[in-house]
């Protein structure tokens, strides 16, 4: 019995530690928030007279390295990047092993950014530096501002920044082939700081450095420069404006795509000002049209006659080219004729034409061959426009909002190059109401020049519009409901157009202003909206 009844307290005061143990059961304590700490290096951070050729830098914790290839920033940079241990696992170290000879009397930074993260929770222990001289003492003056995209509204992430000395054998020309004495860059932000600088003058560029090589390739990186010597120390702000220069028009290759149909690649801005491309096979000049392709930097070609050959030259010459390309040339399948509509939504707005491109270049519109009626069957005028360049014709009418419309193009009302005709076609469209629509009016406030005002959706240009310099009001009317974005570019030359900038011409890209708001317009709305644009983008240059 007393056996029993000491089984029975036992198990009792069993039950009652399992029953507390599941009303409090333990839980592995509060979220780890804390990111690693630096405890030591060898050699000691900012070390001068240094010598060593490796560094290892511990922390409280067992650590990992986030992206080093993109945080960690050596500055001045080295011809051999160091070896930077662990990239992968955890430790509590970080090794570095220089590849290079150290320069003499230099201050070197190793800015890690964020890339120090602890192994289990990823808290990064953001801006961490690592410091030393070769000589007797560290340079110890700082300097800092910003990068925006000139065109975007965003700007792309790690933008590096670069300083070069302006001494004895600095040109302007040094950003394309030498590394600068100094780096910084912008990681996940707009801002970039130098630090541990010494005093003198230098020159600034920000590059969008694609092959991370510390050098300017104007044909795949962005570029923003200060267009005056920076003087160190400096307590101002120097504000950059990122740009992707407009790279010289050169020709690539050219290649034939069907019987009579060629595509000539090029490179750069393509100027047509009396633009002549002349296909020629056995010393005979080929009777030929080109057209631009849409969203390729292409030219397509066509010539005729068909000659066996095995090859077929292209002269072109306009006045910034004047050069000859060959293609091979053999028979292949025909290129029929094929129309299509170009803005295919069903509903337009009253201002809308209708566009029509072709696969072939069109050579003529018969405008007897094409009818275009309303929902009640009445004939409706219009006028036709062909943009041989870009190989569409645009139809326009006077439009009636609700109305139902469709036009019918007979046999041979469009015939191309090569004598093809359509075949019937038909589209049908119809106008929506004015409660479909919303009205957008702005007032932009500042600026002594002509704006472009555009509306983009999903960084799309949507709307365009010319605000003149003697007005500050403008309207866009029957615009699609949505959400919009304004961008603003002040026409400084007046040309309709914005204008990228050109680094050794010294020429700024043409200033942009992007509202902060985006607007919600909705079917049936009028919406007014005040622009003010600041005065500190007026006037800086």
């Amino acid at each position: 019995m007393r056996l029993l009844k000491r089984f029975v307290t036992i198990s009792t005061i069993m039950l009652t530690i399992l029953s507390c143990a599941k009303r409090g059961s333990i839980t592995g304590g509060p979220k780890d928030e804390t990111p690693p700490q630096f405890v030591r290096s060898f050699p000691p951070n900012f070390s001068t007279n240094f010598k060593s050729q490796e560094v290892k830098i511990y922390f409280d914790e067992l650590i990992t390295l986030d992206k080093p290839d993109r945080q960690i920033i050596v500055s001045p940079p080295m011809k051999n990047k160091p070896e930077i241990t662990p990239l992968t696992g955890a430790r509590k170290y970080v090794k570095i092993k220089f590849k290079d000879t150290l320069a003499p009397s230099t201050t070197y930074t190793i800015n890690f950014g964020s890339s120090v993260i602890d192994y289990n929770e990823k808290n990064p222990f953001s801006f961490f530096q690592y410091v030393f001289s070769t000589g007797n003492e560290l340079d110890s003056l700082s300097f800092r501002g910003t990068v925006v995209d000139s065109f975007k509204k965003e700007t792309d992430e790690n933008i590096s920044v670069f300083l070069y000395e302006k001494n004895e054998t600095f040109n302007d020309s040094i950003i394309y082939k030498s590394a600068p004495r100094y780096v910084a860059s912008t990681l996940d932000s707009t801002l970039f700081q130098f630090q541990n600088l010494k005093a003198g003058k230098y020159h600034l560029v920000a590059v969008k450095d694609q092959n991370s090589n510390y050098v300017f390739d104007p044909k795949q990186d962005q570029i923003a420069f200060a267009p005056e010597t920076i003087t160190i120390p400096n307590d101002s702000i120097i504000d950059l404006r990122l740009f992707k220069e407009k790279i010289s028009f050169k020709l690539s290759r050219a290649k034939q795509t069907s019987k009579y149909g060629f595509e000539i690649g090029y490179f750069g801005e393509i100027d047509t000002t009396d633009l002549n491309i002349k296909p020629i096979v056995e010393g005979q000049t080929m009777q030929s049209i080109y057209y631009k392709m849409a969203e390729k930097d292409t030219l397509k070609v066509f010539a005729t006659p068909f000659v066996e050959q095995d090859s077929l030259l292209f002269h072109i010459k306009n006045n910034l080219v004047n050069d000859t390309l060959v293609s091979r040339y053999k028979d292949q399948y025909l290129d029929s004729l094929k129309i299509d509509r170009i803005n295919k939504k069903n509903t337009l707005r009253i201002e809308e034409a209708i566009l029509l491109s072709a696969n072939t270049p069109i050579q003529k519109v018969d405008l007897e061959k094409i009818k275009l009626i309303d929902q009640d069957s009445v004939a409706v005028p219009f006028h036709q426009k062909l943009d041989s360049y870009k190989n569409t014709v645009a139809f326009d009418f006077n439009k009636t909002e609700g109305n139902s419309y469709k036009m019918t193009l007979l046999p041979k009302a469009i015939e191309d190059f090569i004598g093809q005709i359509n075949d019937t076609l038909q589209f049908n469209f119809k106008t929506g109401v004015k409660a479909d629509f919303g009205n957008l009016s702005l007032t932009i406030n500042g600026g002594d020049t002509p704006i472009i005002v555009e509306l983009t959706k999903n960084k799309t240009i949507t709307y365009q519009k010319v605000l003149p310099k003697n007005k500050n009001t403008i309207d866009f009317n029957d615009i699609d409901p949505g959400k919009y974005d304004i961008r603003l570019i002040l026409d400084k030359n007046e040309n309709g157009i914005w204008d990228t900038g050109n680094y050794l011409k010294k020429i700024q890209p043409e200033k942009t202003y992007f509202h902060s708001e985006t607007i919600h317009l909705r079917a049936n709305w009028d919406v007014q909206q005040t622009i003010m644009i600041p005065q500190s983008l007026l006037e800086k240059p």
